[in-house]
């Protein structure tokens, strides 16, 4: 286990993805500087991978559980004894059914709430890859304004080409790109401003996009995504509301495909 007790409890905090955009962004920093924190950080994202590729599954939490009972019990409550007894048929009927209706209120309660999961995960991932690229000044490999440099600059690094669109006539100049890693695949990161703000786009294919197109994970960032042509698009910045807004709308409008 790490050497820096202090940082012990912060690090297992960022590998669950519990610490807000602010602390997680302490501990990345800290991270940085410190070969044995980095190596056991290392080692337990890799553990993760393996799980994950391996399909093994964590407990249902407490709370799921008790969520779980309470919908089987709703759907397997008795019927008002002011109701006709039914039929011998009619009452095998029901005791079906009634077990049918407490396995689709089961199933609808996981599905509902594993994208919802998945997607608070990937929010805390993608935020704090925003902070990340701006305090440890990473926040591009390839500066340039000019997509047609962006764009081919991908190629062979990523297996995909990610949509580079030019919006400075519209106030959101390109200042270049980069590589990151998100939700378990390396991902395209077009960097963009407005005025002082930085908005990162990250794009990979997908064409499934979880959870609402619209995030406020809180620490005045706002998330906005989207799918299109098979990638999907996460916007993220501390940039005001209606200009991300704003930002999106224009590249829906002007990405081909």
């Amino acid at each position: 286990m790490t050497t820096c007790e202090v940082w012990g409890d912060r690090l297992q905090g960022l590998i669950d993805g519990e610490l807000d955009a602010a602390h997680a962004a302490e501990v990345e920093a800290h991270l940085a500087t410190c070969a044995d924190c980095a190596a056991d950080y290392g080692a337990a994202l890799q553990l993760r991978g393996a799980l994950r590729a391996e399909a093994v599954y964590a407990r249902a939490p407490d709370r799921l559980l008790a969520r779980l009972d309470a919908a089987v019990s709703a759907a397997t409550a008795p019927v008002s004894l002011r109701k006709p007894a039914a039929r011998p048929r009619e009452r095998a009927f029901w005791a079906v059914g009634g077990a049918g209706a407490a396995l689709l209120a089961c199933a609808a309660l996981v599905l509902g709430l594993v994208p919802v999961m998945q997607t608070a995960d990937l929010e805390h991932e993608l935020v704090a890859s925003h902070v990340r690229s701006q305090l440890a000044g990473h926040l591009i490999d390839v500066a340039t304004s000019n997509q047609h440099v962006v764009k081919p600059w991908f190629g062979g690094k990523t297996d995909f080409s990610p949509p580079v669109v030019d919006l400075v006539d519209r106030g959101f100049p390109i200042v270049g790109g980069r590589l990151d890693y998100l939700d378990g695949r390396t991902v395209a990161a077009v960097v963009y401003r407005r005025g002082r703000h930085v908005i990162n786009l990250f794009i990979w294919p997908d064409a499934h996009p979880l959870g609402p197109g619209e995030a406020k994970p809180g620490d005045g960032y706002t998330l906005l995504h989207w799918t299109h042509g098979g990638m999907t698009f996460w916007a993220v910045s501390d940039v005001a509301e209606p200009d991300l807004e704003t930002f999106r709308s224009l590249l829906q409008a002007r990405t081909p495909g």
